[in-house]
């Protein structure tokens, strides 16, 4: 039962266009018509079994133009043409069968009603006065014309059962049709506003975490720069001996090193939230492209006295953005030193599988604590000190994902509290 409810729905789906593509006006203009013609279709031998030729030959021709004008909107895209094509015909084509069916004694004026209700569910709504104007003036005119010249209407029914079977089954069709229209309509109404709540909602999640984030930004980018110029102004005036000026020269380069480290990822994602970023995909050598950030991530492990191991064959070619590999795998490895302790190690390794090849960044620090662990790809992680008060912002791993995803590619990580971390980065094999 599911499988068939899926077919029926992947069924009306494709028949009124995807959601994604279709306009909502589009889909229910698809819709009506795809109700509409096997309705249409019936009243062509309906008519021919109450004796009424015309009226059968009028709907024959609406069978056509109906279907031509769902062909022009659900696979040309051209719904706004569609929609003016169908209304005018269709009141063209209704007002010609009030003249050869029986007039006010038809059914031809629910017709019309119906008419007016199809279009205005399809139109836009400044359009409305139009159609309105039309239908008015198009009912106004027959009612007149057959008042002053009942002669040239045509009494079509041979009797009153006829008469009176015409009357109740058009009846039937506008009341089904409405009926459809209608829940249509209102099903869609509710399912766009779930949609816009959701994402209402979604984006004052984001805007919160955004506030929150520079916030952050704002707080702890002034204690790196403080530092700096607190290195800077005692290299420039204190007396000091040679082995401290070194000593300070390299806390300094240090210091800047994880400044620079910071604002990249700051720019990086302001960029992908402002512009949008895309992949430059092409073959890149792993260990070569990753061999400059390897040396410059071990000035860091030195300092904390940190064995650094880097296995990577040298063949290794993948599918992927360099500049984007190179921010992913630096941000990995600096995160991996910033919270292993000093003596610890971190090992970065490579090797192919299949289709794929796998770099992992593995240490034996601090780990990830339990509540930590299913906000740790968004900005709702918080930012933490490493193990010699090293400072982030947090925002390291969401480019890790966001620029990994762009490339194709997979992150995922295992972790235990004061055991290590291993991040696992995928990517297709050139």
């Amino acid at each position: 039962m599911g499988k068939l409810t899926n077919r029926i729905l992947y069924l009306w789906s494709y028949l009124t266009g995807d959601p994604t593509r279709f306009s909502l006006e589009s889909r229910i203009y698809n819709s009506i018509c795809i109700i509409g013609l096997p309705v249409i279709a019936y009243n062509i031998p309906f008519n021919l079994f109450l004796g009424l030729p015309l009226p059968a030959l009028i709907t024959s021709v609406l069978l056509v133009i109906q279907s031509f004008t769902y062909y022009l909107s659900r696979f040309r895209g051209k719904v706004s043409v569609s929609i003016v094509i169908s209304g005018i015909m269709i009141y063209s084509l209704f007002g010609l069968n009030y003249y050869f069916n029986s007039g006010i004694d038809g059914p031809s004026l629910l017709l019309l009603a119906l008419a007016f209700f199809l279009v205005i569910t399809t139109v836009p709504a400044r359009q409305y006065p139009v159609w309105f104007a039309l239908n008015l003036i198009l009912v106004n005119g027959l009612l007149l014309a057959e008042y002053h010249f009942p002669g040239f209407i045509v009494r079509s029914y041979s009797n009153e059962l006829n008469r009176f079977t015409d009357t109740a089954s058009a009846y039937a069709i506008v009341l089904v049709l409405v009926y459809f229209g209608t829940a249509f309509l209102v099903n869609n109404y509710r399912r766009e506003k779930a949609i816009t709540e959701e994402k209402a909602k979604e984006l004052e999640r984001l805007n919160g975490e955004k506030d929150k984030l520079f916030s952050i930004i704002s707080h702890d980018i002034k204690a790196p720069l403080s530092s700096i110029l607190n290195y800077l102004e005692l290299l420039t005036i204190a007396n000091l001996e040679e082995g401290e000026r070194v000593s300070l020269s390299k806390e300094l380069l240090l210091n800047t090193r994880m400044t620079q480290e910071m604002l990249m990822n700051i720019l990086s994602w302001s960029k992908t939230q402002m512009e949008g970023t895309s992949a430059n995909i092409r073959s890149v050598n792993v260990s070569r492209s990753l061999k400059s950030t390897f040396e410059l991530s071990n000035i860091i492990a030195l300092k904390k006295k940190i064995s650094l191991g880097y296995r990577i064959p040298s063949d290794i070619q993948v599918l992927a953005d360099e500049d984007m590999l190179q921010l992913i795998m630096r941000n990995l490895i600096n995160n991996a030193l910033k919270f292993t302790n000093e003596s610890g190690r971190v090992d970065i390794e490579a090797f192919a599988d299949d289709d794929r090849c796998t770099i992992i960044v593995m240490d034996n620090g601090t780990g990830i604590k339990e509540e930590q662990k299913p906000k740790i790809f968004s900005l709702q992680a918080k930012s933490t000190y490493g193990t010699i008060n090293e400072k982030g912002i947090g925002l390291g791993l969401v480019l890790c994902k966001d620029f990994t995803e762009m490339q194709n590619g997979k992150i995922w990580f295992e972790s235990e509290p004061g055991k290590g971390t291993a991040f696992y980065v995928s990517f297709p094999l050139a």
